[in-house]
């Protein structure tokens, strides 16, 4: 085992190394050489304290991906020359990997009209590439998975989970991406070079994930969760739906009612009518308590952004992208030293508007107990005009 554990020790030092010196400006061909990178067989998990190493000096990710995807060019082969891995089938990493045979299925033969108009455009191929990118769109809700049930339970189980921050970041790359290539191809002029040079760049990505997920983050799932884990996983499942897998909806569980009463200074009511009265509200709520920890969400029937079970006790910064925490602790850290009390965003989701709002949770001593997000959908509410006083059904 000690020689093992020295093994994997020397084999991240030198990765750390070579990326290291990528970021200090230094020749690739040379640190190969001086850190012998291609005379080492590496393993898919000595990228995970590579990345924490990463993360520790350097602390623009813009560089940090740049760099990884030098290095996981070069470790290419080692990465691929393994045995092909074997998944339970229905476990959520085969799910995942269905969906990802849809997705290449749809990147080949949209590349197909990516050539057709770069050679002889007509109107049916720019209607076949606009349906496409369409369903591209539909896909990102794999990575809504990763972001909310995968990334969670590796925060919990791995030691070094830096790399989560990098993934995350190239999903909303893809998003971007996909959403500029689609305005380009439905503007009035179409930009053929600009649109070659934004797609270039969403294809790029998602197979970089792709690889990245098949390759590095599933293998080392297999290895280190727990089948239960895995299952309770799947389970969470239910709450996306997956573009290129049947749904994987299951019957609803029946509830036990719980008649447990709570005392409020304004009445009392069961636990059970306290969750439906959570759930019936017109918004979605999370609460994150004073130490900065997710302890709850409410579930309505349309909630405007996925929630799962995993992100209970999950530290709130974890919850978003590595590019959006500095607001994040912004935020808080105005709640906390009592400078604000209430943070506004209002975005537009494709018809949606919705509006984003938290508010800073005190007790009656004005302590500062944690922060409440409240999201809702207001287009509806937005054309209200005049007055209705009298019910119209």
């Amino acid at each position: 085992m000690s020689e093992f554990t020295e093994n994997y020790k020397k084999r991240v030092e030198k990765l750390t190394a070579f990326a290291q010196g990528l970021l200090d400006g230094e020749k690739g061909n040379k640190l190969l050489d001086e850190q012998g990178i291609l005379d080492t067989v590496f393993q898919a998990k000595d990228t995970l304290l590579l990345f924490d190493n990463l993360f520790e000096t350097e602390k623009d990710i813009e560089k940090i991906k740049v760099v990884s995807n030098k290095l996981f060019n070069i470790l290419f082969k080692n990465l691929t020359d393994h045995s092909e891995y074997s998944y339970p089938k229905h476990s959520i990493i085969s799910v995942l990997l269905e969906d990802n045979q849809g997705l290449k299925t749809l990147l080949d033969d949209t590349k197909i009209y990516i050539k057709q108009i770069n050679k002889t455009p007509e109107a049916s191929h720019y209607q076949k590439l606009i349906v496409n990118i369409k369903q591209l769109q539909a896909f990102v809700e794999h990575y809504g998975v990763k972001e909310n049930i995968i990334f969670p339970e590796i925060e919990k189980e791995w030691t070094n989970y830096q790399c989560v921050k990098l993934m995350w970041s190239f999903h909303d790359d893809i998003r971007r991406n996909i959403k500029r290539t689609l305005e380009i191809l439905q503007a009035d002029v179409f930009d053929l070079k600009l649109f070659n040079q934004v797609s270039s760049k969403m294809y790029f990505n998602i197979h970089t994930i792709l690889f990245r997920e098949e390759h590095v983050l599933f293998p080392i799932m297999s290895e280190t969760f727990e089948s239960e884990l895995l299952d309770k996983m799947t389970e969470q499942l239910d709450e996306f739906t997956l573009l290129f897998v049947k749904s994987q909806k299951k019957s609803s569980k029946i509830k036990q009612s719980n008649t447990q009463t709570i005392q409020f200074s304004t009445g009392e009511v069961s636990l059970e009518q306290a969750e439906m009265i959570f759930n019936h509200l017109p918004v979605d709520i999370t609460f994150v308590d004073e130490n900065d920890t997710v302890k709850f969400f409410s579930t309505p029937k349309h909630r405007i952004f996925p929630r799962t079970t995993s992100i209970i006790g999950r530290a709130v910064q974890n919850c978003h992208p590595h590019e959006s925490v500095g607001i994040v602790n912004k935020i808080v850290a105005s709640f906390k030293n009592g400078e604000k009390d209430v943070a506004s965003f209002w975005l537009h989701m494709g018809p949606k508007f919705v509006l984003i709002q938290y508010f800073a949770v005190r007790d009656e001593n004005k302590a500062y107990r944690g922060v409440l997000e409240v999201s809702q959908e207001i287009s509806e509410i937005q054309k209200l005009e005049g007055e209705r006083k009298l019910l119209d059904w």
